[in-house]
């Protein structure tokens, strides 16, 4: 036999051959050199596809049970002193498993049969779970969607699922990716009908990214990608970075926030628009600059970085005024990549916590500046552990107070702690 099928997979009739490799006594090292495999090959796939089909039937496993005179004694146990573990040459050893042993019928210790078929079908699940990155049999992934579905329903976090089930042994992590990746769709849990509270934080995983057509590149791109960020922040590196985005449950009829995060600060901004276009954000970007006058915005907003979304793409005039001089720099974020702008992203999370999803924000009561105002005060008077529990406003009045004086003179409100509350109930 060649070397030519060492690195294959084993086929349902090589495992045949080794099922009747096992029923004849052959060793391992018989069985591969037939199939042209590597001993532990053959070794690992009995190990691992042979099945119980009974258990010792003596209490103890000892070779000298069947012979022993105290076998019927309270002092019957492993510490005897006549205990020694039964040890079969052909069950533990070579080939591994029962089949074919003559004593088969009258053995009274633990015995393991190989099927080559239910070998065959165990090894194309789990391959299939692999290709999709799981590491577990349907059934019990089955049977753990269904367990976590009505709790994330709920509301609830993956963190306080893990932390409230200890019977859950999969990682955090590996739950976001089954979640994402529709491992529990059987089971009703889809990223698309679930709120997943940290999921901004992760980054796409490399085969996920494949499913996604990237957008086609367009002129306002062209030396703005993230990897042009990168290389202006080699150069200047203690650049001063504002995030933008928008926050929105209606997309036809608004209302929309346009949020601005320093970074530097934790400090967030928020613009209230009732149309979401590209007239509409630049028009947030220079209502920012109009509260801090040029001189400061330039200095605070160096670089913003967005997504990609056709409201922000009118770049060239978001970055230069009308007399030509430069206001800002803008770069956009890969194609599904809001992780790259997690920072914002995790702060509308608590924007959510006042605007619920799939309701009307204007009957909620968001409808007007003023009421974008609240948003952003109740937030930035929100104690975060990032701070130290320190909050936003209490950052920028240490680092820039003239910077905190012309948001107070435009509306911002910093709330005492106490009197906090991030509710729909502030709208009103």
């Amino acid at each position: 036999m060649t070397d030519n099928n060492k690195n294959t997979h084993l086929t349902l009739s090589d495992r045949q051959i080794i099922e009747k490799g096992i029923t004849n006594g052959s060793s391992k090292a018989d069985i591969a050199r037939v199939l042209g495999k590597d001993k532990s090959t053959i070794g690992k796939e009995i190990k691992s596809h042979r099945i119980t089909v009974k258990f010792s039937s003596y209490p103890i496993d000892c070779k000298n049970y069947s012979k022993c005179k105290d076998k019927n004694k309270s002092t019957c146990n492993i510490n005897c002193s006549s205990y020694e573990t039964f040890i079969c040459t052909r069950r533990d050893r070579s080939p591994g498993a029962c089949n074919g042993c003559e004593k088969y019928s009258s053995c009274r210790h633990k015995k393991f049969r190989y099927s080559a078929e239910d070998a065959n079908n165990s090894y194309k699940e789990q391959l299939i779970g692999t290709r999709i990155g799981v590491n577990a049999t349907r059934e019990y992934i089955h049977n753990l969607g269904e367990q976590i579905k009505p709790l994330l329903e709920k509301g609830q976090s993956i963190y306080v699922i893990k932390a409230t089930n200890p019977d859950i042994k999969l990682c955090e992590k590996t739950l976001y990716n089954y979640i994402e990746d529709g491992v529990f769709q059987d089971a009703g849990v889809s990223i698309n009908n679930l709120s997943l509270k940290r999921q901004v934080r992760r980054k796409m995983r490399k085969e996920k990214k494949t499913e996604y057509a990237p957008r086609k590149d367009r002129t306002y791109l062209q030396g703005r990608k993230m990897t042009d960020l990168d290389e202006y922040l080699e150069v200047n590196p203690n650049a001063k970075i504002v995030e933008m985005d928008t926050v929105y449950n209606d997309g036809s009829n608004g209302p929309f926030l346009q949020t601005f995060k320093f970074m530097k600060y934790d400090f967030l901004f928020c613009v209230y628009h009732t149309v979401k276009d590209s007239d509409h954000m630049l028009e947030g970007i220079l209502l920012l600059e109009s509260i801090l006058g040029p001189e400061l915005f330039s200095e605070e907003v160096e670089v913003i970085r967005t997504d990609r979304g056709s409201e922000f793409i009118l770049a060239d005039k978001a970055e230069f005024r009308d007399d030509g001089t430069r206001r800002t720099r803008i770069f956009y974020c890969d194609p599904m990549a809001s992780c790259q702008k997690g920072s914002l992203e995790n702060i509308h999370i608590l924007i959510r916590e006042i605007c619920p999803k799939q309701v009307d924000l204007y009957e909620l009561g968001l409808t007007s500046q003023d009421k974008a105002n609240r948003i952003t005060s109740a937030i930035n008077s929100y104690p975060k552990e990032k701070l130290n529990g320190k909050t936003s406003f209490n950052t920028l009045r240490f680092f820039n107070n003239k910077m905190a004086e012309k948001f107070d003179a435009f509306g911002l409100t910093e709330i005492p702690t106490q009197k906090v509350a991030l509710k729909p109930y502030i709208l009103k």
